[in-house]
Order: structure tokens, then sequence, then C-alpha cells
């Protein structure tokens, strides 16, 4: 059974366009579309299944991206409800740490200080849990690994204040995808914040640019393509001279690429052309190859490499309605590589919706429902898949029919 009226997007569609003033015909105009098309979005009978189009409903009706998906989703199954309930406390923890590291006077630790090399342990099973794609487990790990990282600030210094500074750069940056992913725009944005601050204090330009990626990824989420690109740029001509050198740092090259990648997907998402986002994807392919078939940077959390490179062709071969282009950009790949559950998963979900645009529905609701059943909670959350399911159910899959109607059922897309 479909979701209930004022539960789908489509009236939230309506109800921010009646706001913003505009009728039917006019919001058509802008999105290039006819009266029709708009009426059969508000009534539920149109899936709105890529972000591009998403968030050019938001730009002109002035509305937040995110409220328009109908983000968070309080799931009840595969820990969702323990994801959420810890975010609370994370917020907490991101809140002090942002005090802590503005320099904030007659701030205390909250606990007993921790070593660091157990510190250092904590925050590399956060960053194991997030390339996993176990949210909830990332959300139970991250509120008191962030307040033990705010007492190490705050109770050492020299070269162990540096230490501790970088724990907790990499915990806001771990912080920032799951906030992101569980429907918390703001707060993934105060931890990438967080994260930020602590790379100032650094000064390492590899952190430094590190930390932009994740903002762009902030960004990205709320749908803010021109800050995307702003961020992305500025940091791309930082890492120039790192990555230009005769013989470049890895590092360099690596983050260079997964810039290049956001900016793919801020251009395919509205903010350029095809061709643009192409362009990018093309100059992350000559990095990656580069760095070598076998190179993936988790150290840096992006995870760049040439498999990366074929998520992101992927996600962006969708958003400019090229889909088939978008599954073959980057030859010689195998997916199933990347040392990355949620890279893999995240590929899966946008080859879903490939072969559901090219009218493959019943491969699509195979490769989606693999994809759940590998990491549940990630792709039963994620707006994208959320939409794809919506517009299968709507069309109808017999061949796949018990298949689909367990992916329903697991996103609660039921009334």
């Amino acid at each position: 059974m479909p979701l209930p009226a004022d539960e789908h997007i489509g009236t939230r569609v309506r109800i921010a366009r009646n706001a913003a003033g505009l009728t039917q015909v006019e919001l058509a105009d802008f999105l290039g579309r006819t009266e029709s098309w708009v009426a059969n979005v508000e009534s539920g009978r149109q899936p709105l299944d890529r972000y591009s189009v998403i968030t050019a409903i938001a730009d002109q009706c002035d509305v937040d991206v995110v409220w328009l998906l109908g983000q968070p989703y309080r799931l009840q199954r595969s820990g969702g409800t323990l994801a959420h309930a810890h975010v609370p406390a994370l917020r907490t923890g991101l809140r002090r740490a942002g005090l802590i590291l503005s320099g904030h006077p007659g701030l205390v630790p909250q606990g007993t200080p921790v070593d660091l090399v157990a510190l250092a342990g904590q925050t590399r099973r956060a960053a194991a849990a997030r390339q996993a794609a176990n949210l909830p487990q990332v959300a139970t790990l991250l509120p008191p690994l962030v307040e033990d990282l705010n007492t190490a600030v705050l109770t050492t210094a020299g070269s162990e204040r540096e230490a501790a500074l970088r724990l907790l750069a990499d915990a806001a940056r771990t912080a920032r995808m799951c906030l992101n992913q569980l429907g918390y725009p703001d707060l993934a944005w105060s931890a990438a914040e967080v994260a930020a601050g602590a790379a100032t204090q650094l000064g390492d330009p590899v952190v430094m640019a590190a930390v932009a990626w994740d903002r762009c990824g902030a960004l990205l989420h709320q749908a803010s393509l021109r800050e995307t690109l702003a961020v992305a740029e500025a940091a791309l001509r930082d890492l120039e001279p790192l990555a230009s050198a005769r013989r470049p740092e890895a590092a360099a090259l690596s983050l260079r690429g997964a810039l290049h990648l956001r900016c793919s997907i801020a251009h395919a998402r509205g903010a350029g052309t095809a061709d643009d986002a192409w362009a990018r994807i093309d100059a992350a392919l000559q990095d990656s190859d580069r760095l070598g078939e076998s190179w993936y940077d988790l150290e840096r959390h992006t995870v760049f490499g040439r498999g990366t490179v074929a998520v992101h062709a992927a996600e962006a071969g969708v958003e400019v309605d090229q889909p088939d282009a978008g599954l073959t950009r980057v030859p010689r790949v195998d997916i199933g590589e990347i040392p990355s559950k949620e890279r893999r998963t995240h590929f899966r979900i946008d080859e879903a919706r490939a072969l559901h645009r090219m009218g493959r529905s019943p491969a699509a609701v195979v490769k989606l429902r693999e994809a759940a059943a590998s990491a549940p909670y990630y792709v039963y959350a994620d707006p994208m898949s959320r939409a794809l399911v919506s517009d299968l159910a709507r069309v109808g899959v017999p061949s796949q029919a018990s298949a689909l109607s367990g992916l329903i059922r697991n996103m609660e897309l039921v009334s």
C-alpha cells in the first residue's frame, strides 16, 4: 500500500509551491516541464528520483532540500531507532568541540583523560564502521569518542595536543558522513566545521584539503551547489603545488581526484552542464591512473581510486539523464574490489537507478535487494533509494514482486 497523501514528496512540493506563490504552470516553466508533469508529481503519480530536479524545485520554491525529501527517516528496522537515539549526545559533543577549538575560556574536561593510543584505536573503529556502512554502530561509537577527544584537546599540550587534534578532525569527519546519511544536514555541517577548526590549528595542507572534501559533502547534501564548487576549487588551488610537483605526494594526488569527484556531482545536480560533470570525472580518472589500479585512500576517508571514480560516474549519469554513459564511463573496473562497503553500496543504489531509467526495472530491483542484504539501514534510509522503490511500486515489477514487497516493507513505505 503506497504512502498516504500527506507523507509523499509530491505533497511537500505542493506545499512549497503554494508558499512561494507559484502556479503549477510557473513551476513547470522554470523546470522545463509541463503543467501535467507538476500535477502528477504533486499527486504522487510521477516520481522525483533525481537530486538535480529536486534541487531545482527546492531552489525555485526557496525551501530546504532535506525538508523536501522528508528526512530524517526514523525507521524501526535495522537499527534505525538506535542510530537516532545517539544523535542528541553527539550534538552536545560537537557543540563543546566547537567551543574548545574557538578558545572559549572557562571550559573544563567532562571526563577523565583517556590514553591517546586508545583514542586512536576508537577513532579507527568508528571510521571502519563508516566504511562498513553500519550507521547504527557509527552513531553508537561517536558520542563518547568525541567527548573523550574534547578532554584530550583541553588537557594536553605540544605534540600530544597535535595528535588529539588530528584524531578530533578524523572523528568529526566520520560524524559528518553519518549525520548526512541519517538526515541531519545542519548537524553534519557542524561536524564538518569542527573538523575544519581542528585542521586550521594543525596547519597541515593535506588535512585541510581532506576537511574541504567533507565540507563539500555537507554542502552537496543541502543542495548548496555553487558553494560546493567554491570550497572545492579553493582546496584544489591549495593542493596544486603538491599535486603538480615533480614527484607529487600520493595523498595530494588522491585528494585532488576526490575533490574533482565532488565537483562532478555538483555540476551534475545543476551547478553546471553534463560536459562539466564528465570533464571532472575524466580529471579524477587521470589522477587515479597515476596512483595505480590498486590505490584506494582509506586513510583520508575518501576511498579515492579507480572504482570510486566509477561510483561517481554512475551517479552523475543518472543526474544528467545519461544513465548508460555513467555505467560505462570508467572501463576495466571491479566495484567489488573497492575496500568500502559504503562506496560499493552507493554504487549499487545508483546502478539500480540507472537500470530503472534504462527500462530494466527487474534488474534494478535485484541490484537494490542485493545492496540491502549487505547494508540494510544505509539502503533503507537513502533518499534516492526510497524514491526508486516508490516508483517501482507505482509502475509494478511482476517478475520481482516478492523482492519489491520486501523493500517496501523494510523502508516502511506503507501506511
